[in-house]
């Protein structure tokens, strides 16, 4: 007997035939049988209340109607799989425990559905186990009529503490699965000089205007804008550091960069085992064209991080923690002091007025003071309306990504009234986000899934202060997160893709730096 395995998992038998062009012909012709097989949902079945167990967990979420097709994988016991989706008075039945609509498939989808009537997809799964088929509760995809930018980038990198040889800043196409290089550390590594990328950013999602990071070997900060790349030294006498966190004026040639020395400490008996700390951070101010540097403060009991600009580009939010060497002994550095008490470095939200045409910054003014709550904010990014300030916020620290506490918190800059982004929270770190050009939907860095891998979420904003369940970021293969032994880092929008190519940055990296000049 011949046995084929057709596409619902089902043996297919049939008598040899002598010779082998008998065989031949026969197996083309079982070929043909089971090629044009379509999967049947099982007409008699038991109803479960349960939801079904789906990875990623796509259940009742809300997606652009530009997205990539979900697919997922079925985490139930059973022997075959049927998942049926309903829209717009049509379906479309696939087996397997592998659920995999094809681009055709989920566009079909997406266009079935009545503009004045409900957007969404029903999905029904049927699992067969012991001989007996039982439908799973049924769940819907809700699809939103807002468009989601159709690009976003990010690092890649293993979830540890020194390692960074083979990391990458990626690209993504959200409408399909393409993904590509920008440009990775070995472009220029070896042996005796290493190096690590970091902190990609863009002027208002143009993928023509960025600029990233590059320490260790040809150390420097790279600088696009409209084709022209260079790289750029911005340390000067009177900045600590080189430019670190940075922050694209919204209209002028002016990106507002941290400057900061940054350490790591480990501990013993502590669940999270590493605290990134600034010992010292302020801000400035980078001027493109001219390559000079302009300090904003030189307090050195004060902690400026993460600057970032009103979409206007009359302000200048940023947040700082006002931090005092607590031991007075001339023994003990502030370094030291800091990491003994590093449960008690809070920081809050601030902003500056800005003048673009004098250069000049107003004082410091507080948007929520969280230390006074005995908590502490970080990553202030507002909505392209100019109304809403998402940031993330814990106990202590500015570096969230390691704490388990981190959730995302929104707060109305009209009112003043904040609350936790209770849709998008988890049990686990919730950290960088962005909103989109759009402002109704948001990306951010979460490890609900494990713990130890951090992978992007997007959620849609109606504008009014919700947000809806969070879904994973789609891939073509779903089991893909789970055998990618990487985190993502810094998720960003991006209104098209990155044209210039790898080498590019890899030849301006080995070039002549720019000396920036101190104001």
């Amino acid at each position: 007997m011949t046995s084929i395995t057709n596409n619902v998992g089902n043996a297919v038998h049939a008598p040899s035939l002598g010779g082998g062009r008998g065989r031949l012909l026969l197996a083309i012709s079982v070929f043909f049988m089971v090629a044009c097989q379509q999967p049947k949902a099982p007409r008699q079945y038991a109803e479960s209340q349960r939801p079904v167990a789906i990875f990623p967990d796509y259940r009742d979420v809300t997606v652009p109607v530009n997205i990539a097709p979900l697919t997922f994988n079925i985490d139930e016991e059973g022997t075959n799989f049927v998942t049926r989706f309903t829209a717009g008075g049509r379906e479309w039945l696939l087996a397997g425990r592998e659920v995999c609509p094809s681009p055709k498939q989920w566009s079909q989808m997406l266009s079935a559905m009545s503009p004045n009537g409900q957007q969404k997809v029903m999905v029904e799964v049927f699992v067969e186990a012991a001989g007996k088929w039982t439908r799973m509760a049924p769940f819907a995809i809700h699809v939103s009529p807002d468009t989601i930018d159709p690009y976003i980038s990010y690092r890649i990198i293993a979830p540890s503490y020194v390692t960074y040889e083979d990391l990458t800043i990626r690209q993504r196409c959200l409408e399909n699965y393409d993904e590509s290089l920008i440009y990775g550390n070995m472009s220029n590594s070896d042996e005796r000089d290493g190096q690590c990328i970091n902190c990609h950013s863009y002027q208002q999602y143009n993928p023509q205007r960025l600029q990233f990071h590059v320490r260790q070997g040809h150390g420097g900060t790279i600088i696009a804008y409209d084709g022209k790349v260079e790289r750029v030294d911005m340390k000067t006498g009177k900045t600590v550091s080189a430019g670190v966190y940075p922050a694209w004026h919204p209209t002028e040639k002016l990106i507002a960069y941290s400057t900061n020395k940054t350490g790591q400490s480990f501990h013993t008996h502590d669940n999270q085992k590493v605290e990134v700390q600034d010992t010292y951070s302020d801000l400035m101010l980078y001027d493109v064209d001219n390559h000079r540097v302009m300090p904003l403060e030189a307090d050195t009991n004060q902690l400026d991080c993460f600057p970032f600009w009103s979409p206007d580009g009359r302000w200048l939010y940023y947040c700082s923690a006002h931090y005092e060497k607590r031991d007075t002994s001339q023994a003990t550095t502030k370094e030291f002091d800091m990491i003994v008490n590093y449960k008690e470095v809070r920081y809050s939200l601030y902003r500056r007025s800005f003048q673009p045409q004098t250069m000049q910054f107003g004082p410091r003014e507080v948007v929520y003071d969280a230390a006074a709550d005995s908590l502490s904010a970080t990553l202030p990014r507002i909505s392209p309306d100019g109304r809403w300030l998402l940031f993330t916020q814990g106990s202590h620290g500015v570096f969230h990504i390691w704490h388990r506490d981190a959730d995302l918190w929104l707060m109305d800059l009209q009112t003043g009234e904040m609350h936790a982004a209770a849709e998008l929270n988890s049990d686990d770190v919730e950290s960088y986000h962005s909103w989109s050009s759009n402002g109704r939907w948001v990306i951010f860095s979460s490890r609900r899934t494990d713990g130890n891998f951090t992978r992007p979420y997007i959620a849609h904003f109606d504008g009014k202060g919700h947000f809806t369940r969070p879904f994973e970021l789609p891939q073509r293969h779903p089991n893909y997160h789970r055998e990618l032994l990487r985190s993502y880092n810094i998720p960003e929008f991006m209104l098209g893709p990155v044209t210039i190519r790898p080498q590019q940055f890899a030849h301006a990296v080995r070039q002549d730096s720019i000396k920036a000049q101190a104001r």
